[in-house]
């Protein structure tokens, strides 16, 4: 029930996903029964492509996000979380309220041992061809830093597990390439980046090379400024569309095309959509969840934070 245009661009777009994926994926909806029978039912679809869940209760887009989980645990967001926390759901993806995520990921779900706050991720186009993965990119407006060196080793986890990275350079956004850069915190986190074991730190990153590519697979940042960043990228797009320029750069920029942003740091596969999310836009976080989960990512995490010390 999640998103500026749910439930319809949902189901839809789950319908598309359904299709797409193998036949042993089962695609459960959470949300009211009797909005989405009556969708299915418009757009001519069987609804034995889902397996229903009714929730009695939606957290609006602008409500306090702990206020609308805890009041609301018939709500399909807090629903969902309990399934997935119990072990009924392998994954979870939403185009809601990413302040709700964020609670239902801390108080339901947890983190992985050791994580103090988890992080919200989006792979970046890159001119040269390839892609840099920006993280924190909403979840905390705010952090220290430690916090942003734990948020490195989540992306050179998520680089090596699913862009196929093996040595993932890691940089630090800053407004200088210059150690001595920044504020407190990041001269502070570039401190304990440039003598973390195990991690490829290639020193600070200006915002002027975000979409250059060749300098870092991995740009760690506070979810402040990666939102900052996420949003200018999207605004180029529609700039661009809207001029009539389109090229096979520009259209990677699309969200539709990337459709969700994964959570890092939490023990299970959480996917967080736009929330204007297009069923187009629904698909592709549909699938890309289904990929995180395939990939095990969550337990390569798992064995990989054994052996790091925060």
């Amino acid at each position: 029930m999640g998103g500026d245009y749910a439930p319809r661009n949902v189901v839809i777009g789950a319908l598309e996903a359904k299709r797409l994926l193998p036949d042993s994926v089962q695609l459960y909806l959470l949300g009211d029964k009797d909005n989405i029978a009556g969708i299915c039912t418009e757009e001519g679809i069987d609804l034995g492509n889902f397996i229903i869940v009714h929730c009695s209760q939606k957290v609006e887009m602008g409500e306090h996000p702990v206020k609308g989980y805890v009041k609301k645990p018939d709500s399909s967001v807090a629903v969902g979380f309990r399934m997935l926390a119990s072990g009924e759901l392998d994954a979870l993806a939403s185009a809601g309220n990413t302040g709700v995520m964020l609670v239902g990921c801390m108080q339901t779900l947890k983190t992985l041992p050791g994580i103090h706050r988890p992080c919200i991720s989006i792979e970046v186009p890159q001119m040269d061809g390839g892609k840099m993965l920006l993280l924190d990119v909403g979840f905390n407006a705010d952090c220290r830093a430690d916090v942003l060196l734990q948020f490195a080793f989540l992306g050179s986890m998520y680089a090596k597990t699913m862009m196929g990275v093996e040595n993932p350079r890691v940089a630090l956004l800053n407004i200088g390439e210059e150690p001595d850069k920044g504020s407190l915190v990041h001269k502070e986190a570039y401190e304990l980046l440039s003598v973390a074991p195990n991690l490829n730190f290639v020193g600070n990153l200006e915002a002027k090379h975000l979409f250059e590519g060749g300098r870092a697979d991995v740009l760690v940042t506070d979810g402040f400024s990666g939102n900052v960043c996420l949003k200018q990228a999207e605004a180029m797009y529609d700039v661009f569309s809207s001029q009539g320029i389109r090229n096979d750069y520009i259209e990677r920029l699309n969200y539709e095309v990337y459709g969700g942003t994964p959570v890092l740091g939490v023990p299970a596969p959480v996917m967080i959509g736009h929330g204007s999310s297009s069923s187009k836009a629904i698909t592709y976080m549909i699938l890309e969840t289904y990929k995180a989960h395939q990939n095990d990512l969550v337990k390569k995490f798992e064995t990989t934070l054994r052996h790091n010390i925060f």
